[in-house]
């Protein structure tokens, strides 16, 4: 297990309900969250930076201020949620490094950062916690492999700022592996991926979910005490409660959800989108909330 340090743990304590379980809402996404806000006319390429900041600024408003904590991006969302008073005194921020979209180099995905963002810019920015997805296949990626170098470098560089770093992962299907091939190496890509970032370093952890009870176990034994929380990774929000209550059940320690709670509660129009948060969005986040707590019947 890599421990965490007093920082770290007033931080982890800081994205977590009172009963020590993490709960993030997601909202870094910029082109993702545009193609799903609704009514925008002409599609959602007509939605602007200003727009989309605004609607990101009502999530938290109507959402994610009832959270432990909020997921937000440098490019659109930073500074301005912070600066506008729009983030609760008692929401943790944690802002994600990762720009949108990967490399490819040899087959294998590369994730890249958002210009000029360090983890000193994610504490000037009033972070409380940083965010970095890496694709990973290890299958195909050792610790001598970039991915791990790429991992322990942030570790490091997070560690000497003072400052709580959670890990994403996410792996992938390889040009011409077929489906059947993936989805019967996926479980064991998410745990393997697992006990590669622990061994680079990594402390706290945000994973896909890996498909059954025995999956999930076999992740909490591959992070050996790493905290690991579960991504929704764009299901609907009753097959992300399920997957957490099992999650849960077998050794995660946390949820962390974008559009399982908020993808049909966006519109172009503001008083509609604050109904739909409020009505649709903020009832589901309060459910997860009870599943992470193990609370749900």
């Amino acid at each position: 297990m890599n421990a965490l340090n007093t920082l770290e743990r007033r931080a982890l304590q800081s994205i977590s309900t009172p009963k020590g379980n993490m709960l993030i809402v997601a909202a870094d996404q910029r082109n993702g969250m545009k193609a799903v806000i609704k009514d925008a006319p002409n599609g959602s390429d007509a939605i602007t930076r200003e727009e989309l900041a605004e609607v990101k600024a009502d999530l938290v408003r109507y959402l994610a201020n009832h959270a432990p904590a909020i997921l937000l991006d440098p490019e659109v969302a930073l500074p301005a949620i912070v600066d506008d008073g729009v983030l609760a005194r008692d929401t943790a921020l944690v802002v994600g490094l990762d720009a949108s979209g990967f490399e490819t180099v040899d087959g294998l995905r590369y994730t890249r950062y958002v210009s000029g963002v360090t983890p000193r810019t994610v504490r000037e920015l009033g972070g409380d916690v940083a965010k970095m997805l890496f694709y990973t296949r290890p299958d195909k990626q050792d610790e001598s492999s970039r991915v791990a170098q790429e991992i322990r470098d942030l570790v490091a560089s997070c560690e000497a700022e003072g400052l709580l770093l959670i890990v994403e992962l996410l792996t992938y299907q390889l040009e011409g592996e077929s489906d059947e091939e993936y989805a019967a190496a996926f479980p064991a890509l998410v745990a393997d991926g697992a006990a590669l970032a622990v061994a680079c370093g990594s402390k706290i952890l945000k994973l896909q979910y890996p498909g059954s009870a025995e999956a999930s176990a076999a992740v909490t034994e591959a992070a050996t005490g790493v905290p690991w929380a579960v991504l929704s990774a764009g299901v609907d929000h009753e097959t992300f409660i399920g997957q957490v209550s099992t999650a849960i059940a077998n050794g995660a320690a946390g949820a962390m959800a974008g559009r399982s709670l908020w993808k049909d509660s966006l519109s172009a129009d503001p008083a509609l989108r604050e109904e739909l948060l409020t009505s649709r969005a903020l009832p589901r986040l309060r459910e997860l909330a009870d599943a992470v707590d193990g609370r749900r019947d």
